[in-house]
């Protein structure tokens, strides 16, 4: 799998650990856009106004995240069970700061807080 990119595989979707059809831009493009796309890197814009829930998707590479704005969150695993509540963390959600995230499996995301959570990641197309 993967494709050859001077004379070197470079992974795509497809060589994931999930299916293609959960990345997020498949399973949840109400709330994900392809901002940039190279044989190094993804570049996804998250938006998810408050109220509202993602579809349950991956993000199958590890990315550097610039949280643009911040608000309270509840992460589910991909059988709808709580994995984490940012209400019961005890921290105001920060905005406008960068921070790393490693692949996530199947989740989704629910804003519970006042304002639309907008998140720019830069995902890393690693090499298995």
């Amino acid at each position: 799998m993967g494709q050859e990119v001077n004379g070197q595989r470079v992974p795509t979707i497809a060589d994931g650990p999930w299916p293609a059809e959960l990345d997020a831009l498949n399973a949840a493009p109400e709330h994900h856009a392809l901002l940039f796309e190279n044989d190094h890197v993804r570049v996804l814009e998250t938006r998810i106004p408050p109220g509202e829930r993602t579809a349950v998707h991956t993000h199958c590479w590890p990315a550097t995240q610039y949280v643009k704005s911040a608000s309270h969150v509840v992460r589910y695993d991909g059988t709808g069970q709580v994995i984490f509540d940012s209400r019961k963390s005890g921290a105001t959600p920060e905005s406008d700061i960068v921070r790393w995230g490693e692949p996530l499996p199947p989740h989704s995301l629910e804003n519970v807080g006042t304002t639309e959570l907008r998140v720019v990641s830069v995902e890393i197309k690693t090499r298995p």
